[in-house]
C-alpha cells in the first residue's frame, strides 16, 4: 500500500466517523444508514459516475453538481447529499465510495456485527439469505451483516468472505480440485 493508499484510507475513515457521528447527534441514523447504501449502489452500479468523480479534468464545482444531481434523482436524503457534496468540494469525490464503505463498517462494529460479502453465481433469494444470515450468526456468535456480489464465473455454489476468512463452496473451485486430482494420478 503507497503512502496516498494510506492518506486516503485515513481520509475515508475520519469522514465516516464525521457522518456516524452526525447521524446519532441528529437521531437519523436509520435514515442514513438507508441513504448510505443507496448511494454506494450507484457509484458500484456506474462507472460514468466514478469517471466523472475521479476524474481531475472536471472542474470541482461540476463534479458537486453532478453528485447533488445523482443523489437528488435517486432521493438520498439531506444529510448523505449534503456530506456527499462537501466531500467533492474537498475535493475527495473519488474518495466517496471508500468513505460510504467505511461508514458502513464503523456502524457494523459499533452494532457487534460482523460484515460478509457473499459472491454467488447467481442472484440468491430472500430465503436463501435468510438462511444463509443465520447459519453465519450461529458459527460466528454474533450478528452479520450481509453484502452480496454475483459472479457468473463461479457457476454455482457460492463464497462468504468475512474479515480474512474466506469459505469457497463454488462450483468452480470444487471442479478445479478435481482437474488438480485428476492431473496427480
Amino acid at each position: 500500500m503507497s503512502d496516498t493508499d494510506v492518506i486516503a484510507t485515513e481520509a475515508a475513515e475520519r469522514y465516516a466517523t464525521a457522518l456516524l457521528d452526525l447521524s446519532k447527534e441528529t437521531k437519523s441514523l436509520k435514515t442514513v444508514e438507508k441513504d448510505v447504501k443507496a448511494l454506494k449502489k450507484l457509484f458500484a452500479s456506474s462507472e460514468t459516475i466514478q469517471a466523472m468523480a475521479s476524474n481531475p479534468v472536471f472542474k470541482i464545482e461540476d463534479k458537486v453538481k453532478a453528485i447533488m444531481a445523482l443523489c437528488k434523482s435517486a432521493k438520498i436524503g439531506k444529510t448523505v447529499s449534503n456530506f456527499a457534496g462537501m466531500a467533492a468540494q474537498n475535493r475527495r469525490a473519488a474518495e466517496i465510495p471508500a468513505m460510504l464503505k467505511a461508514f458502513q463498517e464503523q456502524l457494523a462494529k459499533e452494532r457487534g456485527a460482523s460484515k460478509a460479502v457473499v459472491t454467488s453465481a447467481s442472484k440468491l433469494s430472500a430465503a436463501q439469505l435468510a438462511s444463509l444470515k443465520t447459519n453465519l450468526k450461529k458459527s460466528l456468535g454474533k450478528s452479520v451483516d450481509i453484502e452480496t456480489n454475483i459472479d457468473p464465473d463461479l457457476l454455482g455454489g457460492f463464497v462468504v468472505q468475512i474479515g480474512s476468512r474466506l469459505f469457497d463452496s463454488s462450483l468452480k473451485t470444487k471442479l478445479e480440485g478435481i482437474k488438480l486430482a485428476m492431473k496427480e494420478v
